[in-house]
């Protein structure tokens, strides 16, 4: 369930990053739009923004950007594919490195 999780907010970041720079925006100009910090918009666009993103929170940044809450959080077929595979290799990649740790 938590790599589940961890997938989902790196899918809408990678979404709010996508739509930001589609719309000729830097991190900055989109947190200032929205009253948040720069540093939050960054964290939220990595997936690393305490894995709690409130749905306030988003719909602020739909609103930001322009879009439609929905554009940030649906997700496609090959898109759920894309990102699977991404978080099975990363997640073997880190299970070796714990392992190497260990030993």
């Amino acid at each position: 369930m938590k790599t589940k999780k961890a997938i989902l907010y790196k899918q809408i970041g990678a979404k709010i990053a996508y739509y930001r720079k589609m719309r000729d925006l830097t991190q900055e100009a989109l947190a200032e739009k929205i009253h948040i910090s720069r540093s939050s918009i960054g964290r939220i666009e990595r997936g690393k923004y305490n894995h709690n993103i409130s749905l306030s929170l988003l719909m602020d940044i739909a609103d930001g950007l322009g879009i439609e809450l929905s554009m940030l959080v649906r997700f496609d077929e090959q898109e759920n594919k894309i990102w699977w595979s991404l978080s099975e290799a990363t997640i073997k990649e880190e299970y070796s490195e714990e392992k190497k740790d260990f030993c």
